[in-house]
């Protein structure tokens, strides 16, 4: 067997690490925020979380290659009392290498995809319009959010796992209901939260947002839908808006670029 089918190559013609990939159903090895264990540990504890493990380890057994490794590290990353903005995904990249946990985001080094693109474009296009300093071209940015993550951006998908090549491929297989209750969490235990809903499908969790939060409202970042009506992405200002609801109630604002 040649060297080229045993490894990756990247742009320079090196080989590259191989890929990340969910090893095992083992959420004991997934660290979390110490504030998400009553949410998560209950979910697991319950039938619909055995069920979701029991499958996701049968897939594994079959030899599906699924991603992200740490399907939980939204919750690592960012504690239930840190929380300013929440962001919703649909489910992780499903190619090698992209997805990590985060909604939107791309591990350092990967190529930044479509959706988020449109992300950066909007973040200058809103930072251009109040005359303030552009950062980097979105072309030179990494597509890695985790710095969002630290100020309190729960990058959160609604399903936690793909398998490679497969998108929507573990949908309604349980993980919902774990971030439905984690939404939730959040709208009963934080305060003064924007919650950024972006498509059909992250808009339909906005029945279980109850609490005096923000709720900013448009398309999906995708090329397909940006500069559709009725609520195109590219212009909808959700970065500066964000921004001055939060200044408003006393909070730091954030650094999105």
């Amino acid at each position: 067997m040649s060297i080229q089918a045993n490894f990756a190559f990247d742009d320079a013609g090196l080989p590259s690490a191989p890929p990340e990939r969910l090893a095992a159903w083992n959420p004991a090895l997934w660290p979390i925020d110490r504030s998400w264990e009553p949410v998560v540990q209950g979910f697991l504890a319950g039938p619909t979380g055995q069920q979701l493990g029991q499958y996701i380890e049968q897939r594994l057994t079959d030899g599906a290659v699924i991603y992200p490794a740490h399907p939980l590290h939204a919750l690592e990353m960012t504690p239930l009392s840190a929380v300013r903005v929440v962001i919703l995904g649909q489910d992780p990249y499903h190619g090698p290498n992209q997805a990590h946990g985060l909604a939107f985001s791309v591990k350092h080094g990967n190529r930044i995809p479509p959706s988020l693109r449109n992300i950066f474009k909007e973040i200058d296009r809103g930072a251009a319009q109040a005359g303030a300093a552009n950062g980097p071209s979105s072309g030179l940015r990494s597509g890695s959010l985790e710095a969002w993550a630290q100020q309190g951006v729960l990058l959160l998908n609604t399903c936690l796992t793909v398998e490679d090549g497969a998108p929507g491929s573990h949908a309604k297989q349980g993980w919902e209901v774990l971030t439905n209750a984690l939404i939730q969490a959040v709208d009963t235990s934080a305060k003064s939260v924007v919650f950024m809903l972006w498509g059909a499908h992250a808009q339909a969790k906005r029945e279980l947002i109850k609490g005096d939060h923000l709720i900013l409202t448009a398309n999906h970042p995708s090329p397909l839908s940006a500069n559709r009506p009725p609520q195109p992405f590219l212009g909808c200002g959700h970065f500066a808006a964000a921004n001055a609801w939060l200044e408003a109630r006393g909070y730091n604002v954030l650094k999105w670029s």
